[in-house]
């Protein structure tokens, strides 16, 4: 089952360029509906003491929603399921692309245990730190559109469901593309969630 989000998502094509003397903040996009829910791919070799915490973790990757962002093609409805966690080729926009022409666009990487490309080489501490801080295993910067401030409170108990199970899925070799600063026009599409109201009366 896929439930759609209520936002509205664009993903952006940037080939070809607006005029310079008349930038529309719409010409480059169209609407798209995210996958929010997918199922988690399924651990392995799991010791039976442990079956119980890494069932757990599933439960809670599915339920955070985590395969959205982190599952190429899910951001714009068509997941590859055989990257199920290893991160997406399509990226976010944290800066607003409809005042922007070339916002700063992120990409969720890769959280399988691969070793060159997903966090294999991370400790539990690092994983467990980057879900409940938003913090990269590298430096203080804030892992950029990660939901973290959602996840701080999070009980000791569930991260460490999270982080077992996260050791427990196959590694899958994938590399997402670097991510981009403002002001910098990237040639992967991305999508940006926007929210919108009423103008007062």
């Amino acid at each position: 089952m896929k439930i759609h989000l209520a936002w509205l998502v664009f993903p952006a094509l940037l080939f070809g360029c607006a005029s310079d003397d008349y930038y529309d903040p719409l010409k480059d996009y169209e609407e798209m509906d995210a996958v929010t829910i997918l199922d988690a791919p399924s651990p392995s070799g799991v010791a039976p003491e442990n079956q119980a915490l890494v069932d757990r973790g599933e439960y809670l990757i599915e339920l955070l929603g985590c395969g959205t962002c982190h599952t190429d093609g899910a951001l714009i409805g068509e997941p590859d399921l055989s990257k199920s966690l290893a991160g997406s080729g399509i990226g976010i926009a944290y800066t607003n692309p409809l005042r922007n022409r070339y916002p700063g666009v992120v990409f969720a990487p890769n959280i399988t245990p691969d070793r060159d490309t997903g966090i294999g080489r991370w400790t539990d501490n690092e994983i467990a730190d980057a879900v409940r801080t938003g913090l990269g295993r590298h430096g203080p910067q804030r892992i950029l559109v990660m939901p973290w401030q959602g996840y701080a409170k999070i009980s000791d108990e569930d991260v460490w469901a999270i982080v077992g199970y996260l050791r427990s899925v196959d590694p899958i070799e994938h590399q997402v593309p670097n991510d981009v600063p403002a002001g910098t026009r990237t040639s992967e599409p991305f999508v940006h969630f926007g929210i919108y109201r009423t103008r007062s009366l």
